[in-house]
């Protein structure tokens, strides 16, 4: 059974931005998907978001999983997590480390270390996009400190932001380039 799982950001939902369009998309091409409402976006935090995950998503090895900004740092607990290689992994403004204008809140969605090599076994392919003007610094700097511990192939975006934001009015309705990458 092919599946994809899409894990959005903080003070976001499933609804929101690309989500619905990508959700459709992967439809259309046979695919499962699941898209959650993660707990408590307002205030998100590992504890609540990657358990929620775990006891409720699916895994194998023809699963896509797909995180954009806060819901990226959640995709690397949940692959440090599971016990089963999955296909694809897709990090949208992804980022694993404390950088310039992090809200507060979404340092705790980091962890202080990662098993680097049990995340790199547990996905056949690591894709990373991020942007050259991400307003939280989910910037080029994130996306090639993830590539450079995981491998795979990283995307820079000329002038993309953070893929969709309504604090900077970026409604991101669908993401083409996205679509491209998936199978």
């Amino acid at each position: 059974m092919k599946n994809a799982i899409l894990l959005h950001g903080g003070q976001s939902t499933p609804d929101m931005y690309w989500f619905p369009s990508i959700r459709d998309f992967l439809i259309q091409k046979g695919y499962e998907v699941w898209a959650p409402e993660l707990p408590m976006a307002d205030k998100p935090t590992l504890k609540n978001w990657l358990p929620f995950v775990l006891r409720n998503g699916f895994f194998n090895e023809n699963t896509i999983l797909i995180g954009h900004s806060l819901g990226s740092a959640l995709a690397l607990s949940v692959l440090e997590s599971i016990d089963v290689k999955i296909n694809k992994a897709i990090f949208v403004a992804g980022f694993a480390t404390v950088r310039k204008n992090m809200k507060p809140s979404d340092e705790t969605m980091l962890k202080d270390s990662y098993d680097w090599e049990r995340i790199k076994a547990n996905a056949e392919e690591f894709i990373f996009i991020n942007s050259d003007n991400d307003p939280w610094g989910c910037d080029e700097e994130q996306g090639r400190y993830l590539q450079k511990h995981l491998g795979g192939t990283f995307i820079l975006q000329k002038g993309e932001g953070h893929f969709g934001s309504e604090q900077y009015n970026q409604p991101y309705k669908r993401f083409e380039l996205l679509e491209k990458l998936l199978p």
